[in-house]
């Protein structure tokens, strides 16, 4: 993923080398607004038949979304949460996830927001892959970690948060995938993700990691 210089997004190169006939020049980049939360800038850029074009969009700094596996006397269950989403008006159901502080690694990041957010520490982790979930209007991307091993203790959660926290076998999940109960983006790819590594159409490459502190 690209990272801002001086207001304008710098692209890996093969952004820049792949499909050059679809690809988009910057031309000149201003800051619309900066706050506490969001960061929009707009972009002049160069279409590919010459012409210029204003691209509207969020400067984003990244997220990671977790995956818990927790093995209980019932069977494997995954851990949710249920939290309350302004914009949209309604309590969803998510795996837990949350933004990269700066410079933070992924890894990291997502040991830090399962115990913020659940209580839950995981023994192993493994990377899956990565998501874009708005590629129209945002520079965000999301890291997909699955965690297994899970030892739970207590939450912290920042001032202002509330949400709850529960678990689902997979095929609970799935099925409130199926009937719109949940339709959070990201938990809808997390989905995906369950389904194939259970089924071992998709395979993971787990790493042993004790505890929150001795990540990165």
């Amino acid at each position: 993923m690209g990272h801002a210089q001086g207001g304008v997004l710098a692209l890996p190169c093969y952004a820049m080398q792949d499909h050059p006939h679809l690809f988009e020049a910057t031309l000149d980049s201003q800051e619309i607004l900066r706050s506490h939360f969001l960061h929009v800038v707009c972009d002049t850029v160069r279409l590919p038949d010459g012409k210029t074009a204003t691209r509207d969009y969020i400067v984003h700094p990244g997220a990671v979304m977790v995956v818990p596996l927790l093995d209980t006397p019932d069977g494997l269950r995954v851990v949710l949460e249920r939290q309350y989403r302004y914009p949209v008006r309604q309590a969803m159901v998510e795996f837990p996830a949350g933004k990269l502080d700066k410079g933070e690694d992924t890894l990291v990041c997502g040991m830090r927001e399962l115990l913020e957010e659940t209580g839950y520490t995981a023994a192993e982790w493994a990377h899956a892959g990565v998501i874009h979930p708005c590629i129209s209007y945002s520079t965000e991307f999301i890291d997909v970690w699955f965690a297994r091993g899970l030892q739970l203790g207590s939450r912290q959660l920042d001032d202002g948060e509330f949400l709850d926290v529960f678990t689902a076998s997979p095929a609970e999940l799935l099925r409130w995938c199926c009937t719109g109960e949940v339709t959070d983006a990201k938990t809808l790819s997390g989905a995906l993700w369950l389904q194939n590594v259970l089924s071992g159409a998709w395979t993971l490459d787990w790493q042993a990691v004790a505890k929150a502190g001795d990540a990165g």
